[in-house]
């Protein structure tokens, strides 16, 4: 499922990430990664703001949604 569809405060694992080379290679630099947890912390206006690698991050809905978890 998509990330956009996780529940807020599970800890998911990072199954695949889509998209283009350039926004794969993107989500790695964030530290999306295969194999990775992400946590959602809250959801606000469309956009998600997770937790990577004890990191938080403000993603997109359409970012959100390349993240399969």
């Amino acid at each position: 499922m998509p990330l956009t569809l996780a529940e807020v405060g599970e800890e998911n694992i990072i199954k695949k990430i889509g998209g283009k080379q350039e926004v794969k290679a993107h989500f790695e630099n964030l530290g999306f990664v295969v194999g990775g947890t992400v946590k959602v912390i809250n959801t606000i206006g469309g956009n998600v703001i997770v937790n990577v690698k004890e990191s938080r991050i403000a993603i997109s809905k359409e970012m959100a949604q390349k993240i399969m978890v």
